[in-house]
């Protein structure tokens, strides 16, 4: 299997584009996708055999979970890996994105692929590439009792032993993928320059839900 890239220098100079509303990746994190759409189908076979590589990217209108055609994207995404993959007999894959950085898309480019293709720069996000970067500005002791708060707002259950051997890192970003936010608040996440305002910006949305009782209210509204 090919390796993962080390830097920005290892990465090329365009991927295949997933647009996809409300799918958050980040760094070192795993997003588990199904594809079954022909365009996709086509687009992971290209992956398997070029280098694995794939830009997940939000569309701007969020009306449609992968709209068709041109229709304007995000400036940032985030470039996953595919890690797994598991191909059913109904035309369909199951695959694993392990995240690698974030990107700006520069452009996208005029192809004959049913899937889009653009050209992207990671040059501004070269801390991604280092799990632990930015873990000791994170109040984790804040961060872990927002998740105990949530928990129990939420009435959910939390493998407290597996959090305690988790990296500050990858605690953060796991919390922010699988948090019950919409489009916007995930490209907020996304976008945030560093891994403490990452942290803060989820404590605030979430501390936000639940004093408003979990009624689906946005932060950023």
């Amino acid at each position: 299997m090919l390796k993962r890239p080390a830097s920005p220098a290892d990465l090329p100079k365009s991927v295949p584009l997933f647009p996809l509303t409300g799918a958050l990746l980040l760094p070192f994190s795993h997003r588990p996708l199904n594809i079954f759409e022909p365009r996709y189908i086509e687009m992971v076979d290209a992956a398997l055999r070029g280098d694995r590589l794939i830009g997940l990217i939000q569309p701007e209108d969020t009306s449609e979970e992968s709209p068709k055609g041109r229709s304007p994207l995000q400036s940032i995404g985030c470039l996953g890996r595919l890690t797994h993959f598991e191909e059913s007999g109904e035309g369909r894959y199951f695959i694993i994105l392990e995240g690698v950085t974030r990107f700006r898309l520069a452009h996208e480019l005029t192809v004959m692929t049913p899937y889009r293709q653009g050209v992207i720069a990671a040059d501004g996000f070269t801390n991604d590439f280092t799990r632990d970067f930015g873990e000791d500005a994170v109040d984790r002791e804040r961060f872990v009792k927002m998740m105990r708060d949530y928990a129990e707002f939420a009435s959910i259950e939390l493998n407290w032993e597996e959090i305690e051997r988790t990296g500050t890192a990858d605690l953060v970003n796991f919390c922010c993928m699988v948090g019950p936010y919409g489009a916007a608040e995930k490209q907020v996440l996304l976008e945030a320059e560093t891994l403490e305002q990452r942290a803060e910006t989820l404590i605030a949305m979430t501390e936000y839900e639940i004093a408003r009782g979990g009624n689906g209210a946005s932060p950023l509204n």
